[in-house]
């Protein structure tokens, strides 16, 4: 699909149909439940934003659900999980943070500690990206 100022008629033109045609089929799609959004893929690391981090944190099992929705709120978290514990490892909560610089990660996660009143985290910087590549369902 082009980055264009219509994409949606670029991409027609190159299927032989119109633009209202390619988005009437979209919305057709949504509607019927095989797409759920639509939307562009911002490569953060080429945007700026060099600096990323997961953050796990030890949140009571009482809050999760409640401290989720508040970290999941904020918009430098692109992931935001629960998992179980395992023994030797009490973290239960994880999001991934992005920013342009660690210093910036560090001064973020202080913010969500506070405002989600969670005291008990830990910051795990990515040293290298090993692999990023889209899902691929069909062939």
């Amino acid at each position: 699909m082009g980055d264009g100022p219509r994409p949606f008629a670029d991409l027609g033109r190159r299927v032989g149909l119109d633009e209202d045609r390619v988005v009437a089929m979209i919305r057709g799609l949504r509607e019927r439940g095989f797409l759920r959004r639509f939307g562009a893929t911002l490569r953060h690391q080429r945007s700026g934003f060099t600096a990323n981090a997961m953050v796990a944190w030890q949140v009571e099992p009482a809050r999760i659900e409640e401290v989720g929705r508040i970290m999941a709120a904020f918009d430098e978290v692109t992931h935001c999980y629960q998992r179980r514990t395992t023994p030797g490892w009490s973290r239960n909560l994880y999001t991934m943070i992005h920013a342009a610089t660690p210093e910036e990660c560090r001064i973020l996660a202080e913010k969500m500690a506070r405002t989600a009143g969670v005291a008990d985290y830990e910051l795990l910087f990515s040293n290298e990206e090993l692999k990023k590549t889209s899902m691929r369902y069909f062939k």
